[in-house]
């Protein structure tokens, strides 16, 4: 029975399956002269590449939308708790 690859393309999308090493994680993770998105070290697509300043644009961004997220969802739980009382339904 042939092997299987372990690294190549599918569709156009990378893919490796190769083990591994603390290396190749930090060095595909840091890649200057490369665009915002490089090959992950393992799996399936792209990532961020952390030596672009495009990178930490959409990591503050998702960050701050992540934040406020959060601040409303506080709120809402706040408003709840403050407003238990009884509730009038008119049904036609």
């Amino acid at each position: 029975m042939a092997d299987k690859p372990q690294r190549g393309t599918l569709f156009g999308i990378p893919y490796n399956f190769e083990r591994p090493s603390a290396g190749r994680l930090l060095s595909s993770y840091w890649q200057p002269g490369k665009g915002m998105l490089v090959e992950k070290p393992f799996g399936i697509g792209y990532t961020l590449n952390l030596a672009s300043w495009r990178s930490w644009v959409v990591l503050l961004v998702a960050g701050g939308l992540l934040w406020n997220e959060r601040q409303k969802a506080e709120e809402t739980e706040d408003e709840a708790e403050a407003d238990d009382g009884p509730v009038e339904v008119i049904v036609d």
